[in-house]
Order: C-alpha cells, then structure tokens, then sequence
C-alpha cells in the first residue's frame, strides 16, 4: 500500500511539473503603448489654443488607445453638446483606426461601409484624429465646435503636433 501511494504521489506530481513548464512559458501579460495623462493634456491645451487664436469656441478631448477618455477641456462659450460630440470623435478615430474625415467619406449612404454611421457613439465627421507614435496607435484627439470639421480637425492636429516631438523619441 505504501509502494502505491508513493507510486501515485510521484506520477501526479511528475504530471503537475510537466504541465507547469508550457504554461510558465506563455506569455501571461501584454506590454504596449499608451499616451498619458501628460501627454493627453499637452495635446488638449494646444488644440483649444490653437482653436481660441482662430476664433473658434471648442470642446477637445483625449483618448487612450482603448477609447477611453483621458483628459476633456472646453472653452467656456461652446456649445453644450460639444463635449460628449469631442469624446466621441476621438475614441471613433481610435476605435476604427482612421481619422474620422476619412471615416466620413468612407461611410457616405450608398457605400458597403454606411452602417457604420448607425452604432451607437461613431462620428462620422471631420475633427478626430489618431494618435500614433512609433507606428503604433497611442490614443486618439477629438474637437468639435468649429464651423466645420475641418476646422476641427486643423485644432486636432495642432494638438499632436504639440506633442509629436516628444512621443516619438519615448
């Protein structure tokens, strides 16, 4: 009776081991990039700057590369629903991997893509764009409130160009 315990102690831990070993092997986390809240704010102070000098009354916000907001400002003159619209046009930007200008053009009624313009939170207009540094998406900037997305999206790009310098060389 000893001799079999001893036998079946020593198969399952001999088994346990051999299943350890695989499994220490696999990769158990991610690593990858994601723009901070110092960045973000960077981003988002000189875009409503860059707005504000053209006149402009804005919302802007930033993106984590999950969609998630980072950082919201908003000139004090903007109309109410800029700031939800400038969230939304940032995590669009990040969630489809395109600025949102092209994300509009893309989606016109009539084209295999339009359904997009349906679900829930995408804006499919001018003033969101990606944030990439080192190839990799880091985060998104959204503006909304200028007569125009282009107008937007020329205050988004203001933003990353703040901080582009910076994130490239991280």
């Amino acid at each position: 009776m000893l001799a079999t315990r001893s036998v079946l102690i020593t198969t399952v831990a001999a088994a346990a081991l051999g299943m350890a070993a695989p499994a220490a092997a696999e990769k158990m986390l991610d690593s990858f990039m994601s723009l901070s809240v110092a960045g973000a704010q960077k981003a988002a102070q000189a875009a409503l700057a860059h707005c504000q000098k053209e006149g402009f009354t804005v919302a802007v916000a930033v993106v984590d590369r999950g969609g998630q907001p980072l950082v919201m400002l908003r000139d004090p003159l903007a109309g109410a629903h800029t700031s939800q619209t400038a969230i939304n046009k940032a995590s669009t930007a990040v969630s489809f991997r395109t600025d949102t200008t092209e994300l509009a053009e893309t989606t016109q009624a009539g084209k295999p893509s339009s359904g997009i313009r349906q679900l829930p939170n995408v804006i499919a207009v001018g003033g969101g764009v990606v944030i990439r540094a080192k190839g990799s998406i880091v985060g998104g900037i959204g503006v909304s409130g200028a007569p125009g997305g282009d107008g937007d999206e020329a205050c988004a790009k203001a933003g990353i160009a703040a901080i582009n310098d910076a994130i490239e060389l991280e």
